[in-house]
């Protein structure tokens, strides 16, 4: 493969489609990255070789190794690591030394073994024993942190977890700039190693000086920025600048880096929107980097290297377990952190990689690289498949996962649900019209449905002035194998009225056969004055077969469709409603409103305006908002947002956070239309794990109204027994 724009996209889709199957199989995204690297790669179809490797590509790994060094500044932040510095950094030091010295006497026992005079005389065996040493005491902080927000843990040994991550790192880049410093003095075979260590103390010196000046630089010039765009500019300037010439001047470029990152996040403003922007640059080159990683690996390296490889893994994870819990004794550490510290710590990959990269990039290493590199990745990647479970077994062993496993399962199969705690509805009374103006219909399909459904049906009832409607289509239903389908109906019935009648109401039903559920329910709806008809989110199970159904309702009904998700529905003291256009707050208007009688609460209105809007166009739509309040005339205070959004989903997801219900309106598509355009509320369902209501309209319909088609202003004396 010659074109490098051509082996770039390839790298990247292939690192990106692996990394999504390493996810479904709940493996971290690295060891897809460099599943891919192997696969076009020498070990694989061999369309990345070394020529073009070393030719073309070895730019991205520089800007990568950059970033890695950069963020790892950002994690040394002195008031977070104080409080628990002097056990952290006990444990660190001992978890630093015992994962050193093990790895390197454990594999300078194989290199000797299987190597032998392969790789020369016996100073070249310890060279490479001390650099997979020092390359070991690295961790992958991003497989720690996941794992960490996922059992939502906090202890001793989750704080103590976080700080020595961070302590670990700096460390191990610390660590690896001294051993490579002697390295290449002594390999000269002139120097001592004193003048070797002085060498190696000044050149650290220098590395971390560069790297301070570039981050006061850079902190002073950003902090005076207000554009993201300028933002990332000059500080990727900057930190490219600084990472060469630390190339130049035969420093460290990782030592550098991570001072800058110290620096900034440091500093008394503490201004760390640089590290923002520069995120959002980084995923592309990272998995560049991870890619070309696994290229670099050759068939004849990993074979003749497989025995050191494993030795390098097993001996980095006893290492670790030795050394950091006998650092936590020495530090007076909790029993739980000591006994489960190093197991949490196992995980090991970009800077690992890093490392490697730089002992391919230094002549006086050079001999070492096409050994280092297998080995390194090899246990890279059995640390990425292994190490997160061992921290969440850690995590799990010392009693710190916060996971609820007695949230409440879905009800059974029954027709009434275990529990039918009223919650929001509780001494609320919604009286049925003696002189109904319509039906307001619902589904009685399935019994952990029916409640919240037939409890939403009664009040838009009394918003409309017309009598709830039950309605049991028989044509695929799937009642229990033993009852007979009517009287099952009757059964599901008698659960929805006798929960009416203790809120006031009365309830109208019907039972109905047809060819299909979607003819059943528009003949009815078609037969009546329905103001809207109201369905249940589907089972996970029966996704494909309900969305079949809505497609048809939606598109023939001539009144609006709600899909609700309310039978968990406890309290509604904060409603949220996401709209794109002024339309959808108008089809939304009179569910807004019947929602407000269910007590006080606030209602919050979120105008969702693309990025780049001019300030006179934002306050239109303030003014917008501002009249529809005051002619609406709600029960419970409105807030009124208008916000631009770059992702409207992320942007749902972020205010929804303190919210307890999520009302929106979509304008629902057919077939191709609906795959092509999508649907914005579907998604915020899908991802929300919030109880939420879906208003499907058609252009014909164009809000929720009341009778006569005006909205009916209600008489709120009987809302309360």
């Amino acid at each position: 493969m010659g074109h490098t724009t051509l082996i770039l996209a390839t790298l990247l889709g292939a690192g990106f489609i692996l990394a999504k199957i390493c996810q479904r199989l709940h493996l971290p995204s690295v060891t897809g990255y460099i599943a891919a690297g192997l696969l076009l790669g020498p070990m694989g179809l061999d369309w990345v070789n070394v020529g073009i490797l070393e030719g073309r590509l070895e730019h991205f790994t520089e800007i990568a190794l950059m970033l890695v060094a950069f963020g790892i500044g950002e994690h040394l932040e002195i008031s977070r690591l104080r409080p628990i510095l002097p056990m952290a950094s006990r444990i660190g030091l001992g978890e630093t030394l015992g994962t050193c010295l093990m790895t390197c006497s454990a594999c300078l026992i194989v290199s000797l073994a299987t190597l032998g005079a392969a790789l020369g005389p016996l100073s070249n065996h310890l060279n490479l024993a001390v650099l997979l040493g020092a390359i070991a005491v690295a961790t992958a902080p991003a497989s720690t942190l996941h794992v960490m927000k996922e059992l939502k843990a906090a202890g001793p040994l989750s704080s103590t977890l976080l700080a020595i991550v961070a302590f670990n790192n700096g460390l191990a880049i610390v660590f690896f700039g001294v051993t490579v410093a002697v390295s290449g003095q002594l390999g000269g075979g002139e120097s001592h190693w004193c003048s070797a260590l002085a060498a190696a103390g000044a050149q650290i010196g220098a590395s971390l000086a560069l790297g301070a000046t570039t981050g006061w630089i850079m902190d002073w010039a950003i902090h005076r920025l207000k554009n993201e765009s300028e933002m990332l500019t000059l500080g990727l300037a900057l930190l490219l600048l600084c990472g060469e010439s630390a190339s130049m001047l035969n420093l460290s470029p990782l030592l550098a880096g991570m001072a800058a990152g110290f620096v900034i996040v440091n500093r008394d403003r503490r201004d760390v929107r640089v590290f923002r922007t520069i995120n959002a640059f980084e995923p592309p080159i990272l998995v560049l980097f991870f890619t070309l990683a696994g290229c670099h690996i050759e068939p004849d390296a990993l074979l003749s290297c497989g025995w050191l490889g494993l030795a390098y893994f097993l001996a980095r994870g006893l290492g670790k377990q030795i050394g950091a819990g006998t650092g936590a004794r020495i530090a007076g550490a909790p029993h739980t952190v000591g006994a489960n510290i190093g197991l949490a710590l196992i995980p090991q990959a970009g800077i690992a990689i890093g490392l490697v990269f730089l002992v391919q990039g230094d002549p006086n290493l050079a001999m070492f690289s096409s050994v280092i590199t297998p080995v390194v990745l090899t246990g890279v990647v059995l640390s990425e498949l292994i190490g997160p479970a061992c921290t969440r077994m850690a995590v799990v062993r010392a009693g710190e996962s916060r996971l609820s496993d007695t949230s409440p399962s879905d009800p059974g199969p029954g027709i009434m649900p275990d529990r039918d705690k009223a919650g929001i509805w509780e001494g609320h009374r919604f009286p049925t019209t003696t002189t109904p103006k319509g039906v307001v219909i619902f589904g009685a399909g399935h019994p952990e449905t029916l409640i919240g459904l037939a409890r939403l049906a009664l009040l838009l009832a009394y918003v409309h002035q017309a009598r709830p409607l039950a309605v049991r289509v028989l044509a695929g239903a799937d009642p229990p194998r033993d009852a007979d389908p009517h009287t099952h109906a009757k059964n599901l019935f008698a659960v929805a009225a006798g929960t009416l009648n203790r809120m006031g109401g009365t309830l109208q039903t019907l039972t109905i056969e047809s060819d299909t559920v979607s003819d059943g329910l528009l003949s009815v709806a078609s037969r009546m004055a329905t103001r809207a008809l109201i369905l249940g989110f589907p089972r996970e199970t029966s996704q494909r077969k309900f969305q079949a159904i809505l497609e048809k309702v939606v598109g023939q009904a001539d009144c609006p469709v709600i899909i609700a998700n309310i039978n968990r529905l406890q309290r509604v003291g904060r409603i949220l409603i996401p709209f794109v256009t002024e339309r959808e707050l108008h089809v939304l208007t009179t569910l807004i409103d019947a929602l407000t009688l269910l007590g006080p609460q606030t209602v919050t209105l979120l105008w969702m305006l693309p990025c780049g809007v001019s300030p006179q166009e934002v306050e239109l739509h303030r003014e917008i908002l501002r009249a529809w309040t005051e002619r609406v005339n709600l029960a419970s205070p409105v807030e009124p947002q208008v916000i631009e959004t770059r992702a409207r989903l992320e942007t749902i997801l972020e205010v929804s956070a303190d919210q307890d219900l999520i009302v929106m309106a979509t304008r629902t598509g057919y077939g191709l239309s609906r795959i092509f355009w999508g649907s914005l509320a579907e998604t915020v369902y899908r991802h929300a794990n919030k109880p939420m209501m879906i208003v499907h309209h058609r252009s014909s319909v164009t809000r929720v109204e009341g009778p006569g088609g005006e909205k009916t202003r209600l008489d709120r004396r009987h809302l309360m027994s």
